[in-house]
């Protein structure tokens, strides 16, 4: 059988597939559905230090071959995570990633000290790059920016780090390599890509939001192509993320430098995707006769 653990930084798991924040609540609502200890890990719905309302509806419209959200960070605030969901998370067999967001990067120090503290963990990713709220981006758009940030949780969280970053810059390297120097065990590429739907007949946006992020097998060859570039050039791991629903998707992002991969809008459609996928994982290494799924990441001849 071929070895599909994998080891990002100080974070190891048992296989590279996770599902990403946002499109899987907080587990418990797919407890009848999915086989958790089939997952690499799973990152729960991001948190922000105080509770959010989230943005207007409607928060979510379907294009072709993708879908816009806009939600907002609608969530109960870092307490009630940590008194309500974390408890049950930790009892889950697979590695449980937190996923924070803060308004300032002190927001970002505190609540990552505060969960560092938390029991249940195995790493803390940042969302620094949320399209929906204001200023979400400004954080992954700047390096020094970024480096701060993941440098000032860095002093305070002994958790792995893990940097989610925005796609919706001129060069992301840069902003990669800054995360990378400030102590990022790994980076999470990409957050979604900034967007509109418009209702013409009505002159108006969609979205109560007027723009949002696209997520889906719209932006796959975007994302690909961003992760083999930070892949090339930054040495810490890659987490690949956007569109995939295939074992073809994940082997292409394995093979373009990704050493994990997150599923993200399929498991709103596929809530079993993700776990069907480790399967398929396994059998397509058997396969081609490879016998540790390192070997596949960054074969790329390019």
């Amino acid at each position: 059988m071929p070895s599909l653990a994998v080891t990002l930084g100080r974070l190891h798991l048992k296989n590279p597939i996770l599902v990403a924040s946002g499109t899987f609540g907080y587990a418990r609502e797919m407890a009848g559905l999915v086989d958790f200890a089939k997952l690499g890990g799973i990152i729960p719905k991001t948190v922000t230090q105080q509770p959010r309302i989230g943005n207007p509806p409607p928060r979510t419209v379907e294009t072709p071959s993708g879908m816009l959200n806009a939600i907002g960070l609608d969530n109960d605030g870092i307490d009630h995570f940590i008194e309500h969901h974390l408890p049950y998370l930790g009892t889950l067999p697979t590695a449980i990633i937190a996923n924070i967001a803060g308004k300032t990067a002190d927001e970002f120090v505190a609540m990552a000290e505060k969960i560092g503290r938390a029991a249940g963990l195995a790493a803390l990713e940042l969302n620094l790059s949320c399209p929906n709220v204001s200023g979400g981006l400004d954080f992954a758009t700047d390096p020094e920016v970024t480096r701060r940030i993941v440098a000032g949780v860095r002093a305070v969280c002994p958790l792995p780090l893990v940097a989610k970053l925005t796609p919706n810059v001129t060069n992301i390297v840069p902003i990669a390599q800054a995360a990378a120097d400030a102590g990022a065990d790994a980076v999470s590429l990409v957050n979604t890509f900034v967007g509109m739907a418009i209702d013409w007949r009505k002159r108006r946006p969609i979205l109560g939001n007027v723009t949002g992020g696209l997520s889906g097998p719209a932006i796959k060859p975007l994302a690909l192509r961003l992760v083999w570039q930070v892949a090339r050039h930054v040495r810490i791991p890659v987490i690949g993320i956007g569109g995939i629903a295939t074992i073809d998707d994940v082997m292409e992002f394995l093979v373009a430098g990704a050493a994990a991969v997150q599923i993200g809008t399929a498991n709103f459609y596929n809530p079993k995707g993700a776990m069907l996928l480790a399967d398929q994982l396994d059998e397509i290494l058997e396969q081609i006769g490879v016998k540790d799924v390192v070997d596949v990441v960054g074969s790329l001849n390019a």
